[in-house]
């Protein structure tokens, strides 16, 4: 690579950038990163960071007057949503910097801002700027994917990124989309007081899901008075004098629905257009991401691409890892292959949902025999406590082994409880493992060992840790 100005040109700033960089630079490599935009990608800026601030604001607010405890008496101020958004803002610029930004310095890559295009399979401008480097890693995120839905663009409508810059509260939302993001972003503004429609194309919530949990988080929206409309269709959507009306298709008939804001979350798109990656003999597939083999290559050997422009599970810390590993091969040719088994997934809704592993489905079509256990929140005695109603903990296992295969819990701090069913999954631990393991006592936790348990006798027979 002495020819080359660079060992490694990485396209983005995102998370799986900066792992790359930060790898490649603890090796000794040149690396130069160009960013057209924001440094730091979708999560700290518009993502993960702010969504999750954003909703346990909306949290406490709700709570305030929705708490299930005699004698206590609190109410609700009021929501000043402008001063809402500014305190967001400044905690994602703060952790941009303290994250992002000040790590360049500290590790000692080249920053080039400007749209990069490649013009051949080895060479990449930037404005005036001509970078060849030994090796590419193309990490520009995805942004919120619009479905084409007449009418939608003139009359105008939110997404993902711009309903958490709004300074006033909608008095009702239409969500287009039923995924994490649509039901988090609900979430948001349900609790903090507008009404809102969640629309799904497909006859069940959550599909991807178990059964289970499909009704543990549809409970939970009917509680909220969060309404969900199955097997709809947005037909076109009309601006009225106070806001939008959205024709739909339903149960086999049109309808109309009102709202004053329309928030489109139907799924997310990779940002290649300006790349010019066919000029680099990279191919793209059907939706429109880099095609990759499992060591993160694309078509052009030389070129590699990781973190969410490649579609892959939408988590910061998967394209962390995506970014480190395609780093290792693109430098050393490490050989190190992808492997997605074990990674988590959650919700931020209350309760949240967090998932790992395989679905009963998915094991049986893995061609797994398949043994389960299902067990309701209220057998754990946290939720008892937290007067928690709606949630479950549904474990899978390979009835030849007992090996745990996957886990999903609907439960309050499922997120963090999930970690400990990763390791699990990760490390071929059986349910009898988690059985004779100690689980504090009053922690959610404790639900994966009581599921567990679950499989070979009824929990509400048995006293308190027994």
């Amino acid at each position: 690579m002495a020819h080359h100005s660079y060992d490694l040109a990485i396209l983005g700033s995102g998370s799986a950038a900066f792992a790359a960089a930060i790898a490649a630079r603890e090796q000794g490599a040149r690396v130069v990163m160009i960013e057209r935009g924001t440094v730091g990608g979708t999560c700290v800026n518009i993502g993960c960071v702010p969504s999750k601030l954003l909703l346990r604001a909306a949290e406490t607010f709700y709570h305030a007057s929705h708490h299930p405890y005699g004698g206590v008496e609190t109410r609700a101020m009021g929501v000043d949503l402008a001063a809402l958004v500014t305190q967001k803002d400044r905690l994602t610029t703060a952790m941009r910097r303290e994250k992002y930004t000040d790590l360049i310095d500290e590790y000692g890559w080249e920053l080039v801002r400007g749209e990069a295009r490649f013009v051949d399979e080895a060479t990449v401008v930037v404005g005036e700027q001509t970078i060849r480097a030994g090796a590419y890693l193309v990490a520009t995120g995805a942004r919120p994917a619009v479905s084409a839905i007449p009418g939608l663009e003139e009359a105008g409508y939110l997404t993902s990124t711009t309903a958490m810059e709004i300074e006033r509260l909608p008095a009702s939302i239409a969500i287009i989309g039923a995924g994490y993001i649509a039901l988090e972003q609900g979430q948001i503004f349900r609790h903090l007081g507008s009404e809102v429609t969640i629309m799904q194309r497909g006859p069940r919530l959550l599909p991807r899901y178990e059964p289970e949990v499909t009704d543990a988080v549809s409970q939970m929206l009917a509680r909220l008075g969060t309404r969900v409309l199955t097997s709809t269709h947005v037909q076109r959507v009309e601006r009225t004098e106070h806001g939008r009306r959205l024709i739909i298709w339903r149960d086999g008939r049109e309808e109309t629905l009102g709202a004053e804001e329309i928030l489109a979350a139907t799924g997310r798109q990779p940002n290649v257009e300006a790349l010019d990656l066919a000029k680099a003999g990279v191919e793209l597939d059907r939706r429109g991401a880099p095609v990759i083999d499992d060591q993160l290559r694309t078509t052009n050997p030389r070129i590699f691409a990781a973190g969410d422009v490649t579609l892959a599970p939408q988590f910061v810390y998967v394209a962390a890892y995506e970014g480190k590993l395609a780093a290792a091969n693109a430098l050393n040719d490490a050989g190190k292959t992808l492997d997605l088994t074990a990674v988590p997934s959650v919700i931020f809704t209350e309760p949240q949902v967090a998932a790992v592993g395989l679905t009963r489905a998915q094991a049986e079509a893995a061609g797994y025999v398949v043994q389960s256990a299902t067990l309701p929140v209220t057998a754990v005695a946290r939720a008892q406590v937290n007067f928690a109603r709606e949630g479950v903990f549904t474990l899978v296992a390979d009835a030849a082994t007992g090996r745990l295969l996957g886990a999903q819990v609907v439960a309050e701090n499922a997120g963090d409880v999930i970690y400990a069913a990763t390791l699990a999954v990760k490390y071929r631990l059986t349910i009898e493992d988690l059985r004779e393991s100690f689980a504090p006592y009053l922690t959610m936790a404790e639900g994966l060992k009581l599921g567990a348990i679950a499989f070979e006798r009824d929990v509400a027979k048995l006293s308190c840790c027994a």
